[in-house]
């Protein structure tokens, strides 16, 4: 992947996130994790555009604690915004900025936001319902997937984009388009209602060999 498709793809979240207009500041494009695809989310993290963000999922991994703190660290280096997967305690432990809940996890989020009033939430969606129950439960932003046909084993028929952008333009807060998101395809989503984009193959190809926006 070349330098120009990193600076497509980060210039494009930009330009989402400025049509969108989210009354909170959000980051234009978050890092999304996973043990298995990203087994170095640190080297991945070091080399994102400045501003962009970092969703850390563990999934009870035994080094999560020393990887988030490194993450946190570049965080800090890089004004990345830094959220937790599903783990207030280790968001806690390492001063993240917040925490991203799976859509099973909803049920936390208004414990969350009144002892963490400060935290960004974001949360996971895959329909209306739970872009309804996300807003009501006080999160500032869903990642609603997939919108592209993805490689990720646990996900689904992908929504289309003509579905992706009603239920975005329809929603009670900022969406991002997650789910098969590439450079390649990553201007399809202008005017579409998204207000960034959320992706874990598409950032490594754009930054894994060491790009930097």
């Amino acid at each position: 992947m070349t330098d120009d498709a990193a600076q497509t793809l980060w210039r494009t979240a930009q330009a989402l996130e400025a049509l969108a207009r989210p009354e909170k500041p959000l980051p234009p494009l978050f890092f999304v994790t996973d043990p298995l695809r990203t087994p170095d989310p640190a080297a991945v993290a070091a080399r994102l555009p400045v501003g962009a963000g970092v969703i850390y999922r563990h999934f009870g991994a035994e080094d999560a604690l020393p990887t988030a703190m490194r993450l946190r660290e570049i965080a800090g280096l890089r004004a990345l915004t830094l959220l937790i997967g599903l783990d207030a305690e280790l968001a806690e432990a390492c001063g993240a900025h917040g925490v991203h809940l799976p859509e099973a996890g909803l049920g936390q989020a208004r414990e969350l936001r009144a002892g963490h009033p400060e935290w960004l939430l974001t949360a996971a969606a895959h329909g209306a319902e739970a872009l309804e129950a996300a807003a009501s439960a006080g999160v500032d932003a869903a990642l609603l997937s997939p919108v592209f046909p993805s490689a990720s084993p646990s996900a689904g028929p992908p929504l289309g984009l003509a579905r992706f952008s009603e239920l975005a333009r329809g929603a009670p807060l900022p969406v991002y388009a997650l789910g098969g998101v590439t450079a390649a395809n990553v201007a399809e989503l202008l005017g579409s209602g998204a207000a960034g984009v959320a992706a874990v193959e598409g950032v490594l190809e754009a930054w894994a060999a060491g790009q930097r926006a």
